[in-house]
């Protein structure tokens, strides 16, 4: 799953970093109000709107899109990156009313659209749609 070359292995390790600690983690602060129904203080919505630009700019310079997040090769980055992207997705179009994903990665839908072709990522979508529907259902109250 990780290129076998050593400097491309770290990398691509590196691309998922920033993928998990710069940008969904950041935007996972508003997760509580774009997914969850409840509300997340606007200090953290301003707090967000900063620091997440600056890690999808770090992803997008590390990203290669041909056709994958890291080059020709479907790696562990496609993994981790389309879930992510997903989040952000939902997440900056609910809470600021724009993908933020737009501004920094433009070829980004026809990427989706590869990875939705993928048929073990049909499966993951389907089984997580099962396991929200049963999560919603426990009526947990999610805290963030």
């Amino acid at each position: 799953m990780y290129p076998a070359d050593p400097f491309a292995r770290a990398k691509c390790r590196e691309l998922i970093q920033h993928l998990e600690l710069n940008a969904e983690w950041v935007a996972r602060r508003l997760f509580k109000e774009s997914l969850f129904g409840g509300s997340v203080s606007d200090e953290t919505k301003r707090e967000v709107l900063e620091r997440l630009p600056m890690g999808l700019d770090a992803v997008a310079r590390l990203s290669h899109f041909s056709p994958y997040i890291f080059g020709p090769t479907f790696t562990a980055a496609d993994c981790a990156a389309y879930m992510h992207f997903l989040y952000i997705q939902i997440t900056t179009s609910k809470i600021y009313g724009e993908n933020m994903l737009d501004r920094f990665f433009p070829g980004l839908p026809g990427y989706m659209q590869l990875m939705d072709t993928r048929p073990h990522l049909q499966k993951v979508l389907t089984e997580r749609e099962a396991a929200l529907v049963a999560f919603l259902k426990l009526d947990v109250k999610y805290e963030g």
